[in-house]
């Protein structure tokens, strides 16, 4: 007898991860079955993917885009929503088994609760939702019992290692980094870096904000934050080391000396389809890794004078409260920033240690605590820009 298919909605189904999803889904048309789709202002894709997957629901940024979608599908009928209202809808659809949260940024929160407030499983790629609201998330998913599955590369390697085995016996567990583009430039140089130069990763192929993020190591400070709340683990359990070639993901350390390593082709659709067929592993179409190749894997210490955010984000892990929260958004505005090319490469640190150097802790209680730090985070740090620079709209 067949198997009922996998219904599946895509959060984020024009981004980098979302469209790997869909090359998954594509290989595998007779497990999975898509049933919405929410996208922000890439229309032209999103026209794309619907007449391909033929989902029942879509959501986009705004009524404007709810327009351009329309123009772009003609005759073809799909229901299509628009703003948080519809991605939450989208989310939280009764025909959905599982809910890819591959928003970037905090824009991807809301969504995300609604999914597991319903009990739907999550492949989870939307790391910021676990950094400002992991607590909340653990909560909500322990009530509706919803599975979290993670589909970063390293969180995966991390919880496949796990699998099957007693938290109480880790002693800790290490992600690894590429180290970016810029791990051999000469500190003197790095603050004055361009954009163009920042957004050449030398091992994977992300999205514009996730590979800053990459470049300053951020990404890997907000990963730790991430690891602490999937893994429920202390922050003196949780490490990151440099791995340039890129083939172990992660490492997990047992009381006892062993050391387990997860390793993979450097490929986002491994982790994703692991994600999806969660716990069946699914015959892959991508070259077997050939260590012989490889030739050597080397892992060195995070040194944060070339990465002075990663050290922030550390701080903000083991001072947890609100810093968390702090650190994200602050981080948002200032990347968002550097992109637009208002401010150089070393000044990211700047508005991002400004904040939290301005912030008193609370504790996150709600949702709407961690939404109103949010907010007055991102103004204090558009605040702060403004004066750095004299005029910035």
């Amino acid at each position: 007898m067949r198997e009922k298919k996998r219904r599946l909605a895509i959060l984020g189904s024009t981004g980098s991860i979302g469209q790997s999803t869909l090359e998954v889904i594509r290989r595998f048309k007779d497990r999975y079955a898509v049933v919405g789709l929410v996208a922000g202002r890439n229309t032209g894709l999103l026209a794309e993917q619907v007449v391909e997957f033929r989902p029942e629901v879509v959501a986009v940024e705004s009524e404007k885009q709810v327009g351009e979608l329309k123009r772009k599908l003609g005759r073809f009928k799909v229901e299509i929503l628009c703003g948080e209202d519809g991605y939450e809808e989208v989310a939280a659809n009764t025909k959905t088994d599982m809910v890819v949260s591959a928003i970037t940024g905090i824009a991807g929160l809301k969504p995300t609760l609604a999914a597991l407030r319903k009990g739907k499983d999550l492949a989870l790629a939307n790391k910021e939702s676990m950094v400002v609201a992991g607590s909340l998330i653990r909560k909500i998913a322990a009530g509706s019992g919803s599975r979290v599955i993670p589909v970063d590369s390293e969180h995966s390697g991390v919880f496949q290692c796990l699998n099957g085995k007693d938290k109480k016996f880790i002693k800790r567990v290490y992600l690894t980094a590429s180290g970016g583009p810029f791990l051999k430039v000469p500190l003197e140089d790095l603050a004055g870096k361009t954009l163009a130069e920042a957004l050449k990763h030398p091992r994977w192929k992300m999205g514009r904000k996730v590979t800053i993020d990459s470049a300053t190591m951020m990404n890997k400070g907000l990963e730790l934050i991430e690891a602490r709340w999937l893994f429920n683990l202390r922050p003196e359990q949780l490490g990151v080391l440099i791995h340039p070639q890129s083939v172990v993901h992660a490492l997990v350390e047992f009381l006892d000396g062993s050391v387990l390593a997860q390793l993979s082709q450097t490929d986002m659709r491994i982790p994703i389809q692991y994600a999806l067929s969660y716990p069946e592993r699914l015959d892959s179409p991508l070259p077997s890794l050939d260590l012989t190749e490889v030739k050597s894997l080397e892992f060195f210490p995070v040194d944060e004078s070339r990465f002075p955010l990663f050290g922030l984000a550390r701080k903000a892990l083991s001072a947890g409260l609100s810093f968390p929260v702090v650190l994200n958004a602050a981080n948002e505005v200032a990347v968002q920033a550097f992109l637009e090319e208002k401010i150089s490469f070393g000044e990211i640190f700047g508005i991002v240690n400004h904040c939290l150097n301005q912030h008193r802790p609370r504790a996150l209680v709600e949702l709407d605590d961690i939404l109103t730090i949010d907010r007055e985070t991102r103004e204090q740090a558009q605040h702060y820009l403004k004066r750095m620079k004299g005029n910035i709209s």
